[in-house]
């Protein structure tokens, strides 16, 4: 979700990118904007996108720290 909302992305397009069920994207939606890891913006009169705050960004870079150090590979895609 963190590298999916990094340009801006609205509900639907990280649900599908990141393989969720509407009520998935929800949990983990309203848990990530409490935290400070995204932020909600209104783009149109009803649209809304959410964008990954510096603090969601610093987030991504560590998981990614980790997973270098832990020499994992993410599955190719098929």
């Amino acid at each position: 979700m963190l590298r999916i909302g990094a340009d801006g992305a609205g509900k639907t397009e990280i649900m599908y990118s990141a393989n969720m069920s509407y009520r998935q994207l929800q949990k983990y939606l309203k848990f990530m904007v409490s935290q400070g890891l995204i932020d909600k913006i209104e783009v149109d009169n009803p649209s809304i996108s959410f964008l990954v705050t510096e603090k969601g960004h610093g987030l991504r870079r560590s998981i990614e720290t980790v997973l270098e150090v832990l020499n994992f590979k993410e599955p190719e895609d098929k």
